[in-house]
């Protein structure tokens, strides 16, 4: 160590933080395994709602099947590897925490940079789709309409406040919102099957394109399958989240990983449901191109006067999952800034709430930003939530490629960490998983459609990197994530010892356990 206090590792630098650096800096434990159930599955359940009907558009009804089935496989073997790592590592750092400790500081940022995208751009699309819903419901109850981007800043403003105002408040309206939200979802399925509006002879609406391999299962062929898969993610994207709740729940050891699987079933159940039973009612053509595909479903049981009351329901689910995937974005963030990686006041938490709100707050002003630039460029009529969907689902399957191999390499790299839970899949499952990342990212590159978001996304990591590059690797701190990682693994930090640790705490200067080297 220096004697001004710093270590100079792998082309990095880091400093000892002192006591109040991480006093200004904590979380506060208040989620059992139900309030983790509902953050994940609050987080998801906008999928249910909007956005997954594009890829019937792609693929049709039989190609959208198959990318859902794909998904599960993925979501499975990815679910049950980060379980695994979330408790040995139970940190708010997430997947940056995992890449860092398998892989080094670098593809720790690359990594916990695109979940950053993500998260900031899912909340952005939850936006666009909330604020379309709220307008059809108070047009056709009350003759009002607002500007899309009046709508964006009513709902971050509401929902950064809601988050903002303390984790326990945000857990006990994730609870609320999920429940509700899946008991709309069950009340439209049994609605369309006991009115007879599903048709099921409608889910094959879409005409054969009369090539090779086309049918009216299939009526674009094989290949559209992975123009859909980034679709398909939509019911599932967001349930990854769980371990950026590590520092706020009670046992996380324990209830992330169980909350994990509840979630996922929970999720697999709810998708299918409205896959088939949405599509049935309103048939394959006309979903494809639904801007809100519930709604219209529900105007297709109970006509445009009840449908606009029922929407109000809806919305819940919209709003359950922006409230849900905005958590995500902060403790992603907030993490990351805590370390050093971003600028460190982002980090910074309410003295009384404990809650990222800098973070929060940055987020949003990108996220709005981001759908104004979209929206001005010419993404009108729903194309600028299209754009900014796959932007989300990119920074995704970044991310879920990253945390899958941080999986298999960890495995190999730290055999004697402790590890309380193991993957029942195991490398296999991170690898199922890796693999279908890579499709799912081919299918990226082949389709022309998805060049907005690459653009957008090359960008911001070209002057992300370059700025990491030039001052931020000078400027990182010893965190909980950064601590695990130098420890070989052997070592579980609470940030509560390292307030107590750290310079100016009540035992001094942190030690690094079971004879780690910086790495």
């Amino acid at each position: 160590m220096a004697d001004d206090g710093t270590q100079k590792v792998s082309g990095v630098t880091y400093r000892t933080a002192d006591a109040e650096y991480f006093e200004k800096r904590q979380l506060r434990r208040t989620a059992g395994v139900l309030g983790l159930w509902g953050l994940a599955v609050g987080a998801v359940v906008s999928g249910d709602f909007s956005g997954w009907n594009f890829g019937i558009d792609f693929a049709g009804f039989g190609g959208m099947l198959i990318a859902f089935a794909i998904l599960v496989l993925m979501y499975f073997g990815l679910v049950f590897s980060i379980g695994e790592m979330a408790a040995a590592m139970p940190h708010t750092g997430g997947a940056y925490s995992f890449a860092r400790a398998s892989m080094g500081p670098y593809w720790g940022f690359i990594t916990g940079l695109a979940e950053t995208i993500e998260y900031v751009a899912t909340t952005a699309v939850i936006v666009f789709f909330s604020g379309q819903y709220a307008d059809a419901i108070t047009s056709q109850l009350l003759g009002l309409s607002l500007p899309a981007p009046a709508w964006w800043a009513i709902l971050y403003i509401a929902f950064i406040a809601l988050n903002s105002a303390g984790a326990h408040v945000s857990f006990q309206f994730a609870i609320v919102v999920s429940i509700i939200s899946v008991l709309i979802i069950i009340a439209f399925s049994v609605m369309a099957l006991a009115t007879g509006s599903v048709d099921w002879s409608s889910l094959w609406n879409i005409p054969a394109d009369g090539g090779a391999l086309t049918s009216s299962f299939l009526p674009h062929g094989v290949v559209p399958i992975l123009f859909a898969l980034p679709f398909a993610m939509w019911f599932f994207l967001g349930v990854e989240e769980l371990p950026l709740a590590a520092e706020e729940a009670h046992d996380p050891v324990r209830d992330i990983p169980r909350a994990g699987i509840w979630a996922r079933f929970t999720l697999i159940v709810t998708g299918l449901l409205v896959l088939v039973l949405n599509t049935g009612v309103l048939g394959a053509a006309a979903t494809g191109t639904a801007g809100e595909p519930l709604l219209d479903g529900f105007r297709a049981i109970v006509g445009d006067k009840v449908a606009a009351v029922l929407a109000l329901f809806a919305l819940i689910g919209l709003l359950a999952s922006l409230q849900g995937i905005m958590f995500a974005y902060g403790r992603n963030m907030y993490s990351l800034s805590r370390a050093g990686y971003y600028p460190q006041f982002l980090s910074l938490t309410g003295k009384k709430t404990q809650t990222p709100w800098v973070a929060l707050i940055a987020g949003g002003l990108i996220g709005y930003a981001a759908l104004c630039v979209v929206q001005v460029a010419g993404g009108a009529d729903g194309v600028a939530g299209a754009i900014v969907l796959n932007i989300a689902v990119w920074g995704a399957v970044v991310a879920y490629f990253m945390q899958a191999i941080s999986f298999l390499v960890l495995r190999k790299k730290f055999p004697n960490a402790k590890r309380p839970y193991l993957s029942p899949w195991g490398k296999p499952g991170a690898i199922i998983s890796a693999v279908i990342c890579v499709f799912i990212f081919f299918g990226f590159l082949l389709n022309p459609t998805y060049l907005p978001a690459i653009i957008a996304i090359v960008a911001v990591y070209a002057i992300m990197l370059i700025t990491f590059w030039l001052w931020g690797r000078h400027r990182l701190v010893l965190s909980p994530e950064e601590e695990y990682a130098m420890s070989g693994g052997l070592d579980i930090v609470d940030l509560d010892d390292l307030v107590a640790s750290a310079p100016g705490g009540d035992e001094g200067q942190p030690e690094l356990g079971g004879g780690a080297s910086l790495r």
